[in-house]
Parts: structure tokens; C-alpha cells; sequence
């Protein structure tokens, strides 16, 4: 049995977490507003939106730090696939009620970023933890943070053969030891785990109960588009319901952006006119070419409509700009008076980002399996044609990692055609829960499989809403939704209390 190893270093620190990264790192992953697709310009799925400030967070004491020695490769019997590697874990035992119990365990399951802002920033954990007397555990994804093979990220991201083992089977294997170590170690083997996950971890958490059953009695997953593969979802999807949510707070808000495109391609043209774009826009560094600030202005309205949380509504408040600029404003000043609204005022706004671990990691998991053909066409949305172009896909990610993308994988894998049908008879215990103005709602399970794989959608949420930390100010039909997920897990939890009851109750009529 492979040995955990303690850390203290986190226990009671505090963590300088840069609420900045996450809406200027979505500039790197948004489509070019006047090209195909590539990985690089990717909407990235991710659990938690900070807001732009950088005050430390103090990570309670309940919270204690682990590092299992972990198989690099799950699925060879070469030599080298039995190298391991440190993975990190993070447990709170403060309100388990104990193996003798069989008292849950509920499992955060790590997606495309560093496990540590998981911990506050995803509250479905720690606020039910009480009612359920669970054990929390926490699981960061390899590759990311401190789970890194290979000694180091620049090691591990070197090669095709190093990058090789970075892959979504992998990760959830990875979750399948961790847990099955931590129930033998814990005594806890007829403890019921629930894996719980947001946005690529809420896919990694409904194919986690899918693979896994042994492991999992359910999962909870939050914003999970596993249906953005193959045709399954038409292309301009997600850039549909941007333009819906931007449409239904403000016509003339929409009408003004889709507007706007052309008209900053107007002003490029002009001699001196990406100087002129500049100054109006107070980038912090001159604009080489007009996409630059097309696709900063293109994250900002993804980012507003995906994390369009209550109370402060980023939407209506990128339109409350827009559509409160001085009477007279041309349609870049109002665009302007938008940002504005949105970043703050500013005295220059960075249109560029250096590479971060989430970006490059995330760019390789969607040029190797994470194919997700999100486009757009003329006309069909307030921004420019954009399609995705999987030829072109191809190319640009062979050209990056000399290795071609498996664009059907995923649906061969873990299924995708025709869920109803399949997974009706075969799948149990799965929450889908969405939120109907995340852009990424249109490839989620929105309609019942069955009568217990469960869509729960709200029409007004939005990306992982329901997994983040309850609030005061929370809307009723927010409390509703979580109430509901509770509900069902309680259901799916005294279910396998009356079937372990009753296998004990057999075992001891058999002597």
C-alpha cells in the first residue's frame, strides 16, 4: 500500500490568490473575432470567477494537506508506466461522523487549474457538510498545481511522450486510487463516496459515476458540457446564449456590440488608427493589430454572460455602461463606457496575458481529447463569424505538439449519441445541474435520463453557481436548486443504507 505524506505548509495560510488571472486569462482562450478556432482561443471551462482584487484568504485549520504517491500510467504494464509521482489531497474531517458510521465522504474532484482557491471558493462541500456528518476530500488533477510528474512542469510538459499520460482517463483513475486508499486507511470501506464537480470537473465527475460505480455512489455535476463533441451541439451554442443574455437585459446594448466590430475595424484603417484604438480604449501597451482589442472586448461580454452571478448581474452591468454613456457618444465610447463598468476605471487596461500553467495545460487537453468544436457563423450571434474549422484544428495542434488530435475520443470513451437512449437503463446516481445563461448550458443535460440521472436547471443561473459558497443575498430559486440536489443525494444515500442493511442482514441468515 503506497504511503500518503502529511504537508503543514497549507494549514492555517495564508494563499495570495490573484483574482485577476481568470477574466483576462479567458482573452487567451476566446475565439479570434475574425478567424476559425483554435485551441489557444478557446472558451475555457473553469469553476470559479474571481473578482479582480487580491486580498489573501486564510485556509482554516479543518483544511489538512496530503501527498499520495500516485501511478503515472494506469493502463500499461510497461516499465515505465509504474513511475509514480506526488498528487496532492486536502481532507476535513471536522464534521465526518465516522467509519463506524459509514458516514459519507464527499470528493471535490480538481479540474484544469491548482487545487488551492477550490477550497474556499466552492462552498456545496463544506455547507452540507454538517447535514450529511461527510468527510470532505478534496483531489487536485494532475498536471496542475502541485501533482506535477516528472519532477517539474517544464519536464512534464516537455514532450509528446511526457505529455502523453496528461489525459482525463488518467485523472479520473488517479481519483479511483486516491479514494479507494483513503476508505482502507479510514476503515470507511462501506462509507458512500459522492464525487461532486464543476464545469470540465463536473464532466470528470458524471464519467468518474459512469466508470467508476465501485468507487461512487453519485455525482453532482455542476455545468458539465459533455455533450460539446462531435455534432452532438451546434458550434455557435455557446455564442448564442452570450448574444441571448445580452439581448434579453438591453436590445440597444446588443445592437451596439454586434455593431461595434466593424466599426473598430473602421477606425484600424485609418492612418494612426490602431494609435487612435489605443488611446481610446487605454490599452497599457499600443495595439499592433485590431483583433488584439476585439478579442479582449470578446472575453469580456464571454466572461459577463458565463459568470452572470447575483447579485451584481455582469451582464446588466456591461449594458448599464453601454447604454449609460453621455448622450452624443459614438459607438466606441459606449463600447468604452462598458469596459469601464465592468473592469473599473482603470488607468490602462492590459490586453494581453502571459502563459499561465491553466492556459498551457488547458491548451494541450483540447489539442489531444477536449475537441470542442465551438463556432459561429455570419449572422447568428452579436459577434463575427468565427467557425471551427476541424481541419484547420488538426493542423495547429500537430504544429504545436507533433502529435494530431483525437476530435471523437471523448464520445468513444465515455458516450455523448444519443444519452437518452444509452444511458437510461445502464447510468444511476447523476445530478446535471445548470444554469440556463451559462453559454455552456447549451451542451449540458438539461431534461431527465432517468429517475435518478437528473437534470436540475435554473432559467436564471449561471456556470457553477450552485456548487459556489451559499450566500445571504442568494436568490429563492438558487436555494430552491441546491435544496433539490440535497434532497437527491439524501435519497441516493438512505437507498444504500437500506441495501447495506440488508446485505448484513443476509450475510448473518447465511450462518
Amino acid at each position: 500500500m503506497k504511503k500518503p505524506q502529511k504537508s503543514t505548509t497549507m494549514n492555517c495560510s495564508l494563499l495570495m490568490i490573484s483574482l485577476q488571472w481568470l477574466p483576462l486569462m479567458f482573452l487567451m482562450i476566446v475565439f479570434p473575432t475574425c478567424a476559425t478556432a483554435t485551441p489557444s482561443k478557446l472558451p475555457r471551462l473553469s469553476t470559479i470567477l474571481r473578482e479582480p482584487e487580491t486580498f489573501p484568504e486564510l485556509i482554516s485549520d479543518d483544511f489538512q494537506t496530503f501527498f499520495y504517491e500516485q501511478t503515472l500510467d494506469h493502463f500499461n504494464y510497461r516499465p515505465e508506466s509504474y513511475n509514480t509521482f506526488q498528487q496532492r489531497y486536502v481532507m476535513n474531517f471536522k464534521y465526518w461522523g465516522g467509519a463506524n458510521a459509514s458516514a459519507p465522504i464527499f470528493a471535490y474532484l480538481g479540474a484544469e487549474a491548482a487545487l488551492d482557491s477550490d477550497l474556499t471558493g466552492v462552498g456545496f462541500l463544506v455547507d452540507n457538510a454538517l447535514r450529511f456528518k461527510a468527510l470532505l476530500v478534496y483531489i487536485e488533477h494532475r498536471y496542475y498545481g502541485k501533482s506535477i510528474p516528472f519532477g517539474s512542469r517544464e519536464e512534464a510538459l516537455k514532450n509528446a511522450s511526457t505529455r502523453g499520460y496528461f489525459n482525463s482517463a488518467q485523472a479520473i483513475a488517479d481519483y479511483a486510487e486516491v479514494l479507494l486508499y483513503i476508505k482502507k486507511k479510514f476503515l470507511a470501506e462501506n462509507s458512500p463516496v459522492i464525487v461532486i464537480g464543476g464545469s470540465y470537473g463536473g464532466m470528470l465527475a458524471s464519467w468518474f459515476r459512469l466508470k467508476y460505480p465501485h468507487v461512487a455512489l453519485g455525482a453532482l455535476a455542476s455545468s458539465a458540457p459533455i455533450l460539446y463533441f462531435d455534432d452532438i451541439t451546434p458550434e455557435n451554442g455557446y455564442y448564442s446564449i452570450v448574444t441571448k443574455d445580452f439581448r434579453e437585459a438591453s436590445e440597444s446594448c446588443y445592437r451596439t456590440i454586434k455593431e461595434s466590430w466593424s466599426e473598430i475595424d473602421r477606425v484600424a484603417s485609418k492612418p494612426n488608427g490602431l494609435s487612435i484604438l489605443s488611446k481610446k480604449f487605454r490599452t497599457c501597451a499600443d495595439l499592433n493589430k485590431a483583433n488584439e482589442l476585439k478579442n479582449y472586448l470578446d472575453t469580456m461580454y464571454a466572461v459577463a454572460a458565463q459568470y452572470n452571478h447575483p447579485p451584481r448581474y455582469p451582464v446588466t452591468v456591461v449594458c448599464g455602461g453601454i447604454d449609460g454613456a453621455p448622450k452624443g457618444s459614438d459607438i466606441l465610447s459606449r463600447i468604452f463606457e462598458g469596459l469601464v463598468a465592468f473592469r473599473g476605471n482603470k488607468s490602462c487596461y492590459n490586453t494581453s496575458l502571459s502563459p499561465t500553467e491553466t492556459s498551457e495545460g488547458w491548451r494541450w487537453q483540447t489539442c489531444s481529447e477536449m475537441v470542442m468544436p465551438i463556432g459561429r457563423g455570419d449572422n447568428d450571434t452579436m459577434f463575427p463569424a468565427a467557425p471551427f474549422n476541424l481541419a484547420a484544428f488538426i493542423q495547429y495542434c500537430t504544429s504545436l505538439y507533433g502529435v494530431s488530435p483525437r476530435p471523437h475520443w471523448i464520445t468513444t470513451y465515455y458516450g455523448g449519441h444519443d444519452i437518452k437512449l444509452i444511458l437510461h437503463r445502464f447510468a444511476s446516481n447523476i445530478i446535471f445541474s445548470n444554469g440556463l445563461r451559462d453559454p455552456y448550458s447549451c451542451a449540458g443535460v438539461l431534461k431527465n435520463i432517468s429517475h435518478s440521472v437528473l437534470a436540475i436547471p435554473t432559467v436564471n443561473g449561471s456556470h457553477c453557481l450552485d456548487i459556489l459558497p451559499a450566500k445571504s443575498t442568494d436568490p429563492e430559486w438558487l436555494i430552491m436548486q441546491r435544496k433539490t440536489e440535497v434532497e437527491v443525494i439524501q435519497i441516493w444515500i438512505a437507498q444504500y443504507y437500506a441495501d447495506l442493511n440488508a446485505t448484513r442482514k443476509s450475510t448473518l441468515f447465511q450462518y
